[in-house]
């Protein structure tokens, strides 16, 4: 990567060395003619004496002899406590008796990612994956959300008011809802369901599966957590009778389905929590639009910033 002021690249620096060095050119005229200075053309001259080709490429700026450079012990700890503790820049500053400035330059330094980007159990970088195609892994799980009371819970009476989710004769309880996310694509079908139980799980996969396939998709493998209900026969009989193979995550690993933990997120911060709802069925009377305007309409960081349709073959020309 060359300076945005540089007024040679690597061709044009190697095209002036080769007119002073081979062609005889005299210093100022060569300087004249690529417009530079006559001491910018001799040192790429020069360069190119010592280094031919090579020699035209920027070098580092950085000083041979840093005398103020923290020590190396210093460095060394900082690196042990980050991969020990794994703690970040100012409170390894604490510890090291630095400046966190200091600190975040020795981990970028050794090449140490940020903690949001290191899987917490190993402090090991966040390895991501994709799946190639639609349909070919699809993300299920469960989250449960508390039901609004009629006439509004804490956010619109308040706290010593509004009880959430203690009295369920007034809508009050709480809510499972189902999702199936296509790892791909990141399409999204979600059910408001009453429970979790193994054969509400199994129906809401036979109609998610129905929903992917009118969408031009073909379910081939289902990824869920070790939940009781993804365990039993039931769940099993219907992954086989649907032809989908069942798989499930490693014990204590949600990150392994991290695309639908990651779609609950957005959707609660985008529909549930998004703004004060006075009951449970106005939340819910939202929640379609809310839903095509994910799958349609908003742009997905995850994907490049398109739609999650944009990435079924021609469903988002077919949406009206």
């Amino acid at each position: 990567m060359f300076h945005r002021n540089a007024p040679l690249t690597a061709t044009g620096r190697l095209r002036l060395a080769r007119c002073v060095v081979e062609d005889g050119w005299p210093l100022r005229r060569a300087a004249e003619r690529f417009q530079v200075s006559h001491t910018t053309a001799a040192r790429w001259a020069g360069r190119y004496r010592l280094h031919g080709t090579a020699g035209m490429q920027d070098c580092s700026s950085r000083p041979h002899h840093q005398p103020l450079r923290t020590p190396a012990t210093v460095e060394q700890q900082v690196v042990r406590l980050r991969c020990e503790h794994r703690i970040g820049p100012v409170r390894l500053a604490a510890r090291c008796d630095i400046a966190p400035s200091t600190a975040h330059r020795i981990l970028r330094r050794h090449h140490l990612p940020a903690l949001a980007a290191t899987d917490r159990a190993t402090s090991e970088p966040v390895r991501r994956y994709e799946r190639t195609r639609p349909g070919e892994l699809i993300h299920i799980d469960v989250k449960k959300l508390g039901r609004i009371p009629d006439g509004g819970g804490h956010k619109v009476l308040g706290r010593a008011v509004g009880s959430p989710n203690k009295d369920r004769r007034n809508g009050a309880g709480y809510a499972c809802l189902h999702t199936a996310l296509d790892d791909h694509s990141r399409l999204a079908y979600t059910e408001d369901l009453p429970d979790e139980t193994a054969p509400t799980c199994a129906g809401f996969l036979t109609r998610a599966t129905t929903w992917f396939a009118e969408q031009g998709i073909t379910v081939e493998r289902v990824l869920t957590d070790n939940a009781w209900a993804y365990t039993k026969n039931t769940w099993r009989q219907t992954c086989h009778d649907l032809g989908i193979s069942p798989r499930w995550t490693r014990p204590w690993r949600p990150q392994t389905n991290g695309k639908v933990e990651r779609f609950h997120r957005t959707l609660l911060d985008e529909w549930a929590y998004h703004r004060p709802y006075t009951s449970d069925a106005e939340r819910q009377a939202v929640f379609p639009d809310w839903l095509d305007w994910y799958n349609y309409h908003r742009p997905h960081t995850g994907i490049g910033g398109h739609t999650p349709a944009s990435r079924v073959t021609n469903l988002s020309g077919q949406h009206t």
